[in-house]
């Protein structure tokens, strides 16, 4: 008898606690349903649609020559659903973005405490291609998502020659997006006529240990990877399968360890924003990461990955619209990690 009130006692808890667990998976489920998810998409765009604040950056001279009206946003949630409003075919180079997903494939190679011995993983209080913060620390305390740290973090992917090391690098890049990408020749070429401050910036983290001779190819390499052409979707897609744990949710290929997932997010969360980076997560909570080429991707953990591109950009080189229609965008359908309900 003490056994099954013990039993009955037992099932009325375990139903309280189904019945807890149960509302608060409907709530998350009416948080991302199909009509709310859209609603959101549209509000977003058709409230920013006419914002011209920003312009394109130049300092790369195909940039400057892009089409500022490209304006789309792509959601795609964890589950593997796609969600689109304004121009997703549209493609632009993926410039600094890129940074995250060479370094996924760095910590899959020889694990995450690499970064962390090599360059580090702060932020670094100066701007992306500072060469004072190189001095600084001599080398020490930058970030794979800066210009110093990011060229050393390709120049530790594994590899006998150029072509193998590009090789590795494409194919990642492909298998988080689902789709075989291309360079954008063009911008390419207009880079790499114009990158001596990455070179100066690759030769004295050479100088101080952090990248060996090929320092230079190093370079080439990384200017040849933020050229690599993407439209909204797929950023959109690469966001979600960090969302989804290194899993890309639409191909349902494992592209980077979930082990390591977390430890980029952070990086992400930290340093994403270049100089913004803390007034971002501060706003959103949202790891995220941008690039001059317009485009920004953004990731809530376990629920979606959400891309934008829009070329014109603001004094800290982030997109204008992106930012505002993501903040919107996350704000609407509970994305903020921090945010809880008291219980």
């Amino acid at each position: 008898m003490k056994y099954f009130i013990g039993f009955r006692k037992g099932s009325v808890m375990l139903g309280l606690l189904l019945i807890g667990l149960l509302n608060g998976a409907l709530t998350s489920a009416a948080d991302l349903s199909d009509n709310n998810i859209k609603q959101a998409l549209r509000d977003a765009y058709q409230k920013y649609r006419g914002l011209d604040e920003g312009e394109n950056a130049d300092y790369i001279p195909a940039l400057a020559e892009v089409d500022s009206s490209i304006y789309g946003i792509v959601l795609v949630t964890a589950g593997g659903k796609v969600y689109t409003e304004g121009d997703v075919k549209s493609e632009v180079s993926i410039q600094s973005i890129s940074k995250v997903f060479t370094m996924a494939l760095v910590m899959d190679q020889d694990g995450t405490q690499e970064l962390v011995q090599n360059m580090g993983v702060d932020a670094t209080g100066q701007v992306f291609n500072s060469i004072v913060a190189i001095e600084q620390y001599q080398g020490a305390e930058m970030n794979p998502l800066v210009n110093a740290g990011a060229i050393a973090t390709t120049g530790l992917v594994d590899g006998k020659d150029y072509d193998e090391i590009w090789g590795k690098i494409a194919r990642e890049y492909n298998e988080f997006a689902g789709r075989e990408l291309e360079v954008l020749e063009d911008v390419y070429q207009s880079e790499a006529a114009t990158n001596q401050r990455n070179r100066a910036i690759a030769s004295l983290m050479h100088a101080y240990g952090h990248i060996d001779e090929n320092f230079l190819r190093a370079t080439d390499i990384y200017t040849r990877q933020c050229s690599v052409g993407v439209n909204a979707k797929d950023l959109g897609v690469m966001a979600a399968t960090l969302a989804n744990a290194g899993k890309n949710p639409v191909t349902n290929k494992q592209v980077t360890s979930a082990e390591n997932v977390p430890e980029i997010l952070a990086v992400m969360a930290t340093a994403g924003l270049y100089d913004d980076a803390g007034k971002w997560l501060y706003k959103t909570g949202l790891p995220a990461k941008s690039g001059v080429g317009g485009g920004i991707i953004a990731v809530s953990p376990g629920k979606f990955g959400i891309a934008v591109i829009s070329p014109r950009l603001d004094a800290a080189g982030n997109s204008v619209r992106a930012q505002k229609a993501i903040a919107d965008i996350s704000n609407a359908l509970g994305g903020n990690p921090y945010e809880v309900t008291p219980r």
